[in-house]
């Protein structure tokens, strides 16, 4: 039965409820996001026993999610659709062999999607997440702007929350930026960091206390973070999992929030046909505007290698599937 536009209501699909997915579940109810929240994985028994024990949870959540397992048919009336699935990197596997198996996972998911008439708004988790954003994009044929990857969003909370550890000042007062492939080729914007307001380079020159090569070894934290955390724990999926709630917030509330979120550039930076991430408006409408950031040479020549690093993996993959 259809709903009057006064009983609709938000509803996010989830597929995919490894540890990332479930993680991401978990904080939309306890944050309230949307009011509806179907999962779909195909361990069937695995997702029924996460809406179930999700519902369970539901006298202490700020307000009641409607929570349950689901098929594609669900995709059809959804605002969004946040793909979380996907094949993790072997031993021995290179990382293109990694682009290729998710392609054809990915070809797959968004195409059972599309065929239940999905006019939201795509939301990728799963790595390498600027060519599955590209891709899902492909694959769909959904207007580019409403096709969006997570892109930096958590490297940039990551260099965040460690500058204001450094600087001693809490994180929301700390305003800085990674932008280019999710991954080891992205770059931290210093000639934009300010720290309430002011540069960071200033804020060394005025505070004898920090020193300018303790940032470099602070970015590389920031860069290497999730290798260390698997090294510690086998998986990320606490950080990402809350960035892509921030995303779907913004989403849903229209809010026009800035985060570095991976889209679709077309000339931005001087790149060409990439999805890669930029601080980018964020609103109901997917991505509302790129924001492009006047960068220094050194910085232009850094996110210019970001983008040809991401090509150079992904064109190949795309050519093998014959798109």
């Amino acid at each position: 039965m259809n709903m009057n536009k006064k009983d609709r209501v938000n509803r996010v699909v989830l597929i995919g409820a490894g540890l990332v997915g479930s993680s991401y579940a978990f904080a939309l109810i306890n944050q309230a996001v949307t009011e509806e929240l179907v999962i779909i994985d195909l361990d069937k028994e695995k997702a029924i026993g996460d809406a179930m024990d999700l519902n369970h949870g539901k006298a202490f959540s700020p307000s009641s999610t409607n929570t349950w397992y689901g098929d594609y048919s669900d995709c059809g009336d959804a605002d969004i659709v946040c793909i979380c699935a996907g094949a993790n990197q072997k031993p021995g596997e290179t990382r293109l062999d990694l682009v290729e198996k998710n392609m054809k996972i990915f070809k797959t998911i968004v195409g059972e999607v599309m065929d239940h008439k999905f006019d939201g708004i795509f939301l990728i988790a799963t790595n390498p997440v600027d060519i599955l954003t590209h891709a899902t994009q492909v694959f769909s044929g959904l207007p580019k702007e409403r096709v969006i990857g997570s892109g930096t969003t958590l490297d940039t909370a990551r260099f965040r929350y460690m500058l204001s550890d450094y600087f001693n000042v809490a994180t929301q007062n700390v305003h800085a930026y990674i932008i280019g492939e999710h991954g080891d080729t992205e770059l931290p914007v210093w000639s934009h960091a300010t720290i309430g307001g002011v540069p960071v380079s200033k804020y060394l020159e005025t505070n004898e206390a920090y020193q300018r090569e303790d940032l470099h070894h602070l970015f590389e934290d920031v860069r290497d973070a999730a290798y260390q955390i698997i090294q510690k724990k086998g998986a990320t999926h606490y950080g990402i999992a809350m960035s892509l709630v921030r995303i779907t917030k913004a989403i849903l509330g229209n809010e026009n929030s800035i985060l570095t979120v991976s889209t679709h550039l077309n000339g931005e930076y001087g790149a060409h046909d990439v999805y890669v991430g930029v601080p980018t408006i964020v609103n109901r409408r997917g991505v509302e505007k790129v924001l492009e950031m006047e960068l220094s040479d050194t910085e232009q020549q850094q996110f210019h290698h970001s983008v040809k690093t991401l090509k150079e993996t992904m064109n190949p993959a795309l050519e093998k599937l014959s798109l």
